[in-house]
């Protein structure tokens, strides 16, 4: 990845909560989303089916964001590689847990508004993350799989060509100039999309 390298922020001191925390608040989350259907096999809900058959369109609901606590300090700064460790995957982790493209992107965003947001590189040694890094700490703690990782860039670019921009999004990312926000917009706008 070529990118400009910004200065790191100045240390901010974050309260020491558990990884479970985390865990335990994406588990929720990932439970509210749960769409029922008339039938396991129909993969609309109920109220899509009826809008769809009169011929009207039903706005998807905007997801609430969920509450999640600050991670824990260690779990942070820790390298990406111990996320991937049998034991701490067990204890804290998705275990391969499925979630959708929208929930991936979604939950990329919080892990950005909770570790925090770099440019430049994946993570800042403070454990900042850049998208490309949040999207690592989900896919490693076992939130999705490659598939959902895959998805989600490709619903990402395809909001950024939206736009008129062809750059990938992680390029987009490192572009000077670039603020958290617009990350945090970029990642719900996609998400919304997935949702149609």
């Amino acid at each position: 990845m070529t990118a400009t390298i910004t200065p790191e922020l100045p240390a901010v001191e974050l309260p020491e909560l558990s990884a479970e925390t985390l865990i335990s608040d994406i588990e929720r989350y990932l439970a509210a989303r749960v769409r029922t259907t008339a039938h396991p096999l129909v993969t609309k809900t109920t109220a899509e089916l009826i809008a769809e058959a009169l011929g009207t369109t039903a706005a998807p609901a905007a997801a609430p964001a969920p509450a999640l606590a600050e991670p824990s300090r260690l779990l942070r700064v820790l390298p990406d590689w111990v996320l991937s460790v049998p034991v701490l995957r067990q204890l804290h982790g998705g275990r391969g847990r499925r979630v959708t493209t929208a929930e991936h992107l979604e939950l990329t965003a919080l892990v950005i508004e909770r570790y925090g947001w770099t440019q430049g590189q994946h993570r800042s040694r403070s454990g900042r993350r850049c998208i490309l890094g949040a999207q690592a700490v989900l896919y490693r703690l076992g939130y999705g799989d490659e598939r959902s990782v895959s998805d989600a860039a490709v619903q990402l670019q395809a909001v950024l060509a939206a736009r008129g921009i062809r750059q990938p999004y992680h390029e987009w990312n490192d572009q000077a100039g670039r603020t958290q926000d617009q990350v945090l917009a970029l990642l719900r706008s996609a998400a919304q999309e997935a949702r149609r």
